[in-house]
């Protein structure tokens, strides 16, 4: 099937028009990505200043984020039916528009329940912007490309995760909260423009069935799961009722989508998709990647913040793993097509897991060069990992099938960051609480390390100064503690993810010739 459905005025072909304004629609469709990848993360650092602003309490102004990760997870899935039913560019505009309009909105918003909604909405629109944003780029270049087209998707991507809340605390700081989503109008606007002139529309199938049981059960699934995960440290995980109940939708929507998907003549879901060996290993090992990524993101602020590092300092010092993976990326899409690309996710999931164990040799005591030398090592490792997994995964995936597929992929991205960022925050709470009742048990008059190891004999238990800063110093180590548990078990799932990396198929690539369409299949 053809990328495109009609032959552009002159005679010139939609698929040469996409060739020679290739560079354009890169960067048009890239502003979109950038804009909804920032999104994900930009508003974190500006909660307390919302939370001030519209006068709610901690858990009510979560909800800021949550309702945007929930709405984003339910209208991911719908996109490749959009673009069926309606075609890719106009689902492009009206996600483009909607997520612009949107973001102003919250911007504007007075009253807590105004930004949840918007934030909503906002999840909606910018939803199907970094899946459509991957299916075009690999439809506009031919497959000897892909890994170059794929390192500049995922710059895109990797600029939310590790710019974002940099970027929303300047903002913050410098203006106020509200210019957190006030950035998004311009970027909006020339992204909409670009796609508007561009981008061209793919073939659109009117009859094409929407299955709304199967919708409505996936809905169920993905936002249970949702809320399951950003809510369950909050919640005591299932010391709470709310928590079991949202993880019993989650399994029992799942289970219904998974055999009505598997026994309906037209499921919501192309099954053929899953029938694809790179695809199904992609996705997984996808979901790995992201679980780390995201989870050491997650922790590493809150590490420095307790090491007293400034909030400026902080996003200077973790600056460098951001430059490393982009660095990778551009290197790997250069080595795509002379290396086996199984050989080069064998060496970045290695290099990622030796990056983590460095982590494991933190200490209060240390300054900023083994954080910076290990975040550096794990960028590069990252950027190993994150191209060859978007190309390899839909290389030998037929092209009719790529808008849904980078929806699902993606889907599994953020899910896979979920579930890494809830696992590791739980298990360094847990860890604390009992680090720190494992080191009280030492603190004790009958310890003779005690007048050792206090030389100025600031502690005492015999005073409250005293036991305060005894209780200081044993949070610190409590804490240090726990951090290198996550980071070790961060170590030991990349780790885990090498043996899938040998059932990825290679891939080889027919030579392109005059004529060829960008959208020729990858050979098996």
């Amino acid at each position: 099937m053809s990328a495109y459905s009609a032959t552009e005025p002159h005679g010139v072909a939609p698929e040469r028009r996409a060739e020679l304004h290739r560079g354009l629609i890169t960067v048009s469709i890239m502003l979109a990505t950038i804009m909804q990848a920032l999104d994900t993360t930009i508003a974190n650092v500006a909660l307390p200043y919302m939370q001030g602003s519209l006068s709610a309490a901690q858990d009510q102004i979560a909800w800021v984020l949550t309702s945007y990760i929930v709405a984003a997870a339910i209208a991911t899935p719908m996109t490749g039916w959009l673009v069926a039913r309606f075609g890719r560019k106009r689902v492009f505009l009206v996600a483009v528009a909607g997520f612009t309009v949107t973001s102003m909105l919250c911007g504007a918003a007075m009253t807590l329940s105004q930004i949840v909604l918007f934030r909503m909405l906002q999840g909606v629109f910018g939803a199907a912007l970094v899946p459509l944003s991957q299916a075009v780029l690999l439809d506009i270049n031919p497959p000897q490309k892909h890994g170059s087209a794929m390192a500049i998707w995922g710059a895109g991507i990797m600029v939310g995760p590790i710019m974002g809340p940099t970027l929303g605390g300047w903002l913050t700081d410098a203006y106020n909260w509200r210019w957190v989503f006030y950035i998004n109008l311009p970027i909006g606007i020339l992204a909409f423009l670009g796609i508007l002139f561009f981008v061209h529309e793919t073939e659109r199938d009117r009859k094409r069935y929407f299955d709304l049981f199967g919708f409505a059960m996936l809905s169920l699934a993905l936002g249970s799961l949702q809320m399951m995960l950003d809510r369950g440290e909050q919640k005591d995980w299932f010391g709470s009722t709310e928590i079991v109940i949202e993880a019993a939708l989650a399994a029992i929507g799942l289970w219904v989508f998974v055999v009505h998907t598997a026994t309906t003549d037209r499921p919501f879901f192309h099954l053929s998709a899953f029938r694809d060996r790179n695809f199904v290993t992609g996705f997984l090992l996808m979901f790995i990647s992201s679980a780390v990524m995201y989870a050491t993101l997650a922790l590493l602020p809150a590490l420095l913040a307790m090491l007293d590092y400034p909030v400026v300092t902080t996003g200077l010092v973790i600056s460098p793993r951001g430059i490393a993976t982009m660095l990778g990326m551009i290197l790997v899409g250069k080595l795509m097509g002379r290396i086996d690309m199984r050989l080069i996710l064998a060496v970045g999931f290695s290099v990622t897991a030796f990056s983590l164990w460095q982590m494991t040799w933190y200490s209060p005591d240390m300054d900023w060069r083994p954080i910076v030398i290990a975040g550096i090592t794990q960028g590069a490792g990252l950027g190993f990992v994150f191209v060859p997994l978007s190309t390899v995964a839909f290389s030998t995936l037929p092209s009719h099938l790529r808008t849904e597929g980078t929806a699902i992929f993606n889907l599994l991205r953020n899910i896979g960051g979920s579930m890494g960022i809830s696992i590791s925050e739980t298990m360094l709470d847990r860890h604390i609480q009992a680090n720190h009742a494992s080191i009280g048990e030492h603190v004790s008059e009958l310890n003779r390390v005690m007048p050792w190891a206090d030389p100025q004999h600031m502690w005492s238990l015999n005073s409250v100064t005293g036991l305060m800063q005894l209780d200081q110093i044993v949070n610190l180590q409590a804490s240090m503690i726990a951090y290198l548990d996550d980071f070790m078990l961060m170590t030991i799932v990349c780790l885990m993810a090498l043996p899938l990396v040998p059932l990825l198929r290679p891939v080889r690539h027919k030579p392109v010739e005059s004529g060829d369409t960008p959208t020729a299949a990858a050979l098996d």
